[in-house]
């Protein structure tokens, strides 16, 4: 069968996915730009989408791409006729690689692994507000479009295109290093790392607001980033405790969901639908995370209580009183309303639905929940169990009018029915 060139785009399309995050970090490394990286990256590809219909793809396209990438830096350069120093070393550096490197994959993998791990701590620096963060690193590190984004989201394109734009400013006005930090920088930055991959993680797993309960591509690109991350920083535990975290949520996909697309709470699922393979990659993980560090971190604290999940055959196998244990300790590891009203759902398992009530009771008046959902919905769940349905039926009601998402309203009015 003949190649088509739309079978050729294709083909390119996905080369580049795949390849963008390195070819980016490795420009930014000589330009100390990443809006200037990237935009290069995209002329590569460009030239790609020109020439290999034509000529075929390479042998080596992830090669063919940065070679062409850093022709196209040292033309722009020339071009420009640069003077400040800065751009002068860029240039002699592009030069050098272009004139001493003939091995072009060897110039591409040279320090790869570095180059990713300060592209990683760049993208998700906390001088950004955290939605900039997150769609910079998707856009740079997840390979995905603009346009794909603002789906994922449920945002307009140009909302997006201006988070994008107004995030590679705001790096470029901070003055922030392409580097990966040492010492207290670095914790505060890799907490910033691991928040926007979670919370990337997250909108795929429960999706806010639409008409999907779920967003599989966007838990898929949060996992690849996490993985990434967990090779390129080994001995940290909290990096390898969110991959668990991701791991062992991810192995539920299957089963979170009925033939129509109707969620499936966890207590409801038919187990033997959760994905093995995820929940041993998980588990290692945890493992670990929890061989690096003598303290357990809010990732591995959330990452053993998951495991608990995984390893009841049966939801009524679980052991909620070492939920529950986990929950507290995540409670003074990280103090959170959102905690304590988890921890209460694992009190209400452990020690029945009145102590679960009475902790989440003590949460009615918490500002930051005046509009979380999930506080009515666990209220609504404890009731009903204690035999007070018509209280039950009224919390699921006002849970059913918070939530954004569709799929999760039509559950809990049916919770309200009875």
């Amino acid at each position: 069968m003949a190649v088509t060139a739309t079978d050729t785009h294709r083909a390119i399309r996905a080369v580049f996915k795949i390849e963008s995050a390195k070819l980016i970090a490795s420009l930014t490394r000589v330009t100390r730009d990443i809006g200037q990286a990237e935009e290069l990256a995209q002329d590569a590809l460009v030239a790609a989408l020109e020439r290999w219909p034509e000529t075929g793809i390479p042998e080596k396209p992830a090669a063919w791409l940065m070679a062409t990438a850093k022709h196209r830096a040292i033309d722009n350069l020339r071009r420009k006729k640069l003077a400040e120093q800065k751009h002068a070393e860029i240039g002699r550096e592009l030069e050098a690689d272009q004139a001493e490197t003939p091995d072009i994959d060897t110039a591409l993998d040279d320090d790869i692994g570095d180059d990713l791990l300060r592209l990683i701590f760049t993208a998700c620096h906390p001088v950004l507000p955290a939605e900039s963060r997150v769609a910079l690193t998707l856009r740079l590190l997840g390979g995905l479009t603009t346009d794909e984004i603002a789906r994922s989201f449920l945002q307009s394109e140009p909302t997006i295109a201006q988070r994008i734009v107004r995030a590679k400013k705001g790096l470029t006005q901070a003055r922030v290093p392409f580097e990966v930090p040492y010492g207290i920088d670095r914790t505060v930055r890799l907490a910033s790392v691991l928040e926007v991959i979670y919370l990337v993680f997250n909108e795929g797993y429960s999706a806010t607001a639409g008409d999907d309960w779920m967003r599989p591509a966007l838990c898929d690109e949060a996992l690849r980033l996490g993985r990434i991350l967990a090779e390129l920083a080994p001995s940290e535990p909290e990096v390898h405790g969110l991959v668990a975290l991701m791991e062992i949520q991810a192995s539920r996909f299957g089963a979170r969901t009925g033939p129509n697309g109707e969620p499936i709470l966890l207590l409801d699922q038919n187990r033997a639908r959760w994905d093995q393979l995820l929940i041993r990659r998980g588990l290692t993980a945890l493992d670990r995370a929890e061989k690096l560090g003598k303290v357990k971190g809010s990732y591995v604290l959330q990452a053993a209580i998951a495991a608990c999940h995984a390893r009841a055959r049966k939801a009524e196998d679980t052991d909620w009183t070492l939920i529950a244990a986990n929950y507290e300790a995540l409670a003074r590891v990280m103090p959170s309303p959102v905690v304590e009203l988890n921890r209460a759902v694992a009190v209400g398992m452990a020690q029945g639905p009145a102590a679960g009530l009475a902790l989440v009771d003590a949460l009615l008046s918490e500002p930051s929940l005046k509009n979380y959902h999930l506080l009515p919905s666990v209220r609504g769940d404890l009731l009903a169990k204690l035999g007070r349905h018509d209280e039950a039926r009224n919390e699921f009601e006002r849970a059913a009018g918070m939530t954004r998402n569709e799929r999760e309203r039509a559950l809990l009015m049916e919770r309200a029915k009875g």
